[in-house]
């Protein structure tokens, strides 16, 4: 899934924390930059699209929105800096 704001998929971004797939249920923690981002409704129920669409299998999926550790500039991919301008 790409972020909207900012044109950059979620995982580069280092905002995936973690998956778990089991017998077609898929869970998935993601965070936003701050607690205060207005898209973070738009950004889980994406996600949980993207995952319906795109693993085949599928039962259930859950998106969990965590707060830690804290999101920080440094848990972005070498590659998503590279496309960020080397930000």
């Amino acid at each position: 899934m790409i972020d909207p704001e900012i044109g950059v998929n979620i995982v580069d971004l280092g905002l995936v924390y973690g998956v778990d797939v089991a017998d077609g249920h898929v869970r998935v923690a993601v965070t936003m930059t701050t607690p205060s981002c207005p898209l973070s409704e738009y950004v889980t129920t994406s996600a949980e699209a993207t995952i319906w669409q795109q693993v085949p299998g599928t039962r259930s999926v859950d998106v969990d929105l965590v707060w830690e550790p804290p999101w920080r500039p440094d848990m972005i991919s070498d590659e998503a800096r590279t496309l960020l301008g080397g930000r």
